[in-house]
């Protein structure tokens, strides 16, 4: 016997396709700003000192623009309503996360926000994959 998702519950799942598409999309452009920012002038940003990971702050920057620009993409296609996208959303969520963890040495408060949307990202797709598989 299948089951058909109330008027509501579909509502819901919309809803949360376009905020997950939404922030994706934000958090990719938050990522191409990085980067950009690190490309144009790495000396905007100072480093603390003695911090565990060291990196090259251009490659970094390089590394942010071309990620920033994935996860552009893939928001799009999140709002498209391309199904694949919600899995790449969730990995990609990761992957920038993780990559602003160890972006916090350089700019901390910026770093905390995109994992704060990453975060957001992660929980609006992990429950929008729930919801389409009920």
């Amino acid at each position: 016997m299948s089951h058909q998702p109330s008027a509501t519950s579909r509502a819901w799942a919309e809803g949360i396709g376009i905020f997950a598409g939404a922030a994706l999309l934000t958090v990719g452009l938050f990522q191409v700003l990085e980067g950009i920012s690190a490309i144009a002038k790495d000396d905007v940003f100072v480093r603390t000192s003695n911090y565990v990971f060291e990196f090259d702050l251009t490659t970094w920057g390089w590394i942010h623009l071309v990620v920033g620009v994935v996860i552009v993409l893939v928001g799009g296609a999140i709002l498209a309503g391309q199904p694949w996208a919600f899995v790449a959303g969730i990995v990609l969520a990761i992957v920038s996360a993780l990559m602003n963890f160890v972006w916090l040495p350089y700019y901390p408060l910026w770093a905390v926000i995109v994992i704060a949307f990453d975060i957001a990202v992660i929980w609006a797709l992990s429950s929008m994959l729930g919801t389409s598989r009920r």
